[in-house]
């Protein structure tokens, strides 16, 4: 069982250097002028991609890669005035240190925060306030002649809601995450964003993806759980 479990592992770091060696083969070709995308919005493919797969495995390095990421689409979408996109990349950089905070020290007696499911309450307030979010700042975005106000707006603010609960740990997070990335993908294939497209369809993969890990970590957590009062 253990020369399973051994090999299993090299399988697994395999997979993650060959992932970190076609990122850097992506940025370096698109530095050269090799790839019809420009080097911005490679680097947001990249960094954008790993982050992803890194909240998947519930890795806390995925916050500071996400910075990053944030940085890079705050400049693509800023110069296609995509003005609810860019600015949500300013308020994802102060939910990115909130969240790296709380999965350090959001859980019981300030441990590390674990999988859970958010409360009913919790769910019904981000409904009322992405309905809200939604028109006020469409009627922000139609002022300023942005180029899809209504789609812009509600993924803007569909996404903030998705990574407050991202931020908690709560599995709900992806289930708006897959409802903000089909979104994406059709907004920026029509703005002609196509590896950005190809990314937050690959992001919708990964979210699927996702959901299935952290449901099984949360079935697991509560038979823990759930065991000594059985016994």
């Amino acid at each position: 069982m253990s020369g399973r479990v051994c090999l299993m592992s090299k399988f697994k770091s395999l997979d993650d250097w060959s992932g970190a060696l076609l990122g850097i083969a992506l940025i370096l070709a698109a530095w050269r002028g090799w790839l019809p995308y420009s080097l911005i919005e490679t680097l947001g493919f990249v960094t954008g991609a790993a982050c992803v797969y890194l909240v998947v495995k519930q890795n806390i390095w995925n916050f500071p890669l996400g910075i990053a990421n944030n940085i890079f689409f705050l400049i693509l979408f800023a110069q296609d005035r995509l003005y609810g996109d860019a600015g949500l990349q300013i308020v994802y950089i102060a939910l990115a240190i909130q969240g790296w905070y709380w999965w350090l020290y959001g859980g019981e007696h300030r441990t590390a925060l674990q999988v859970n499911h958010a409360p009913p309450r919790l769910l019904l307030i981000l409904i009322g306030l992405v309905i809200l979010g939604t028109i006020g700042l469409m009627l922000i975005l139609q002022a300023v002649s942005g180029s899809a106000p209504f789609v812009d707006a509600f993924t803007t603010v569909l996404s903030l809601a998705a990574q407050y609960l991202l931020n908690r740990k709560a599995i709900e997070n992806w289930y708006v995450w897959i409802s903000a990335d089909v979104l994406y993908i059709y907004l920026y294939i029509a703005r002609d964003l196509q590896l950005t497209a190809i990314l937050y369809f690959v992001f919708l993969c990964l979210c699927l993806v996702g959901l299935w890990q952290w449901r099984r970590v949360w079935q697991r957590h509560s038979a823990a759980i759930a065991a000594p009062d059985l016994a």
